[in-house]
């Protein structure tokens, strides 16, 4: 390398590290943990985007996190998080440097078989998944039974019936959130992007208890998530479900009642109605459509997202009616969602009910409506996974 290239890269360098150093310090203002049943995850919460970096080290063993340019809220300095299992033994934070925060987490690596560090934004936050082996006894309870697949209820067997794929993560999606508020009720006491947040939250609080899969939401507080962004974080995640969750609304305030959907073309007025509501805040452009056109076409889980959507819709009108009277049960149809264009996996949007009827609206604002609403869908989705032929208990 000759003297010219060695000064500008050293010119190069010196300007990255000082145009990076003059980005004012992000609070780390948070960290929170939950153990589920097969896995730990700790969050922490930044206020502004900001590098990451992390590493294993050993004697003792132990995963470290270091964000760039950060600060640490004075309430947290030099914090320890004890954690009740036993291939975790405690979370710490601290100002390391005076321009870096370091999180630690003191492990045991031979009881660890995997784990996960990456980021999601809006808000900004470090999410670290720790995977444990399996005992024993947990193996044993994990045994899944198998059984032939059963066809779709059209009568056809898909690849992935073909394949004898199953299912292991589900991604929950609720609706809107932020500066996107989703419906809201005629007296404005009710708002569609809390409603489905609180139900998605139900349903995930379901699942982990009651079932080894793995629940995520795209989002877990009212912050803004764009619809485009919300099926390739389920692409992400390599998830096998996606669930889109939603309160619906019209114009004529008598439609009441319940229905799911799974992406196709439809010429049904009403749902053009609820896609064109529910694809609002989309970004795209008229210049796109050929390429929009041709992902609905290619998109091969159609199938088995109608087998879905037909399931789940079922057993949300069965449970809903099981205790409240006349639940409308508006079907389960195809229509065109940009929340669903580009996923990988089968994907639904459920239309939980109508804010703007008076007795949806009514019947929402209870919380054994919501949960019974969650209980649907949880008992739908695990019909799902048994019509493929992975038989898992749901213990109620």
């Amino acid at each position: 390398m000759n003297l010219n290239n060695k000064i500008l890269l050293s010119f190069i360098f010196t300007l990255l590290f000082y145009g990076f150093s003059l980005l004012p310090r992000a609070e780390v203002y948070n960290v929170r943990y939950h153990i589920h049943p097969f896995f730990t995850r700790v969050v922490v919460d930044i206020e502004d985007l900001r590098e990451y970096y992390y590493g294993k080290l050993y004697n003792p063993d132990r995963i470290y996190i270091d964000f760039c340019q950060t600060k640490l809220n004075p309430n947290l300095n030099n914090k320890v998080f004890e954690i009740e299992n036993d291939y975790i033994k405690r979370i710490r934070i601290a100002q390391y440097m005076p321009n870096i925060v370091r999180a630690v987490l003191d492990l045991d690596f031979s009881k660890i078989k995997d784990y996960r560090i990456f980021h999601l934004l809006d808000p900004f936050r470090i999410v670290i998944d720790i995977y444990p082996k399996e005992r024993e006894n947990e193996q044993k309870r994990r045994v899944v039974s198998f059984k032939p697949p059963t066809p779709s209820k059209s009568g056809k067997y898909s690849l992935i019936r073909q394949l004898g794929l199953g299912v292991k993560t589900v991604v929950l999606d609720p609706g809107h959130g932020g500066k996107d508020p989703g419906a809201i009720s005629k007296n404005k006491l009710l708002i569609e992007k809390e409603i489905v947040l609180d139900i998605a939250q139900r349903v995930k609080k379901i699942l982990e208890k009651n079932t080894d899969l793995e629940v995520i939401l795209t989002r877990e507080h009212d912050t803004f998530l764009p619809l485009e962004d919300r099926a390739v974080i389920a692409n992400q995640k390599m998830a096998d479900l996606f669930i889109s969750i939603h309160a619906n609304s019209s114009s004529n305030s008598k439609i009441s009642g319940v229905e799911t959907y799974y992406l196709n073309f439809t010429q049904d007025p009403h749902a053009i109605e609820v896609a064109a509501r529910e694809n609002a805040t989309s970004t795209k452009n008229i210049g796109e459509m050929e390429k929009i056109i041709k992902k609905i076409i290619q998109n091969s889980k159609i199938e088995e997202s109608k087998e879905l959507a037909l399931t789940v819709q079922e057993s949300i009108i069965k449970k809903l009616s099981s205790t409240y009277l006349n639940i409308k049960n508006l079907g389960a149809k195809g229509g065109p969602f940009w929340v669903l264009i580009g996923a990988d996996m089968p994907a639904i949007l459920i239309e939980t009910s109508f804010l703007s009827n008076p007795y949806d609206n009514a019947r929402l604002k209870s919380e054994n409506y919501r949960q019974l609403i969650a209980e649907g869908i949880c008992e739908g989705i695990i019909h799902y996974i048994n019509s493929l032929g992975k038989i898992i208990k749901f213990k109620k």
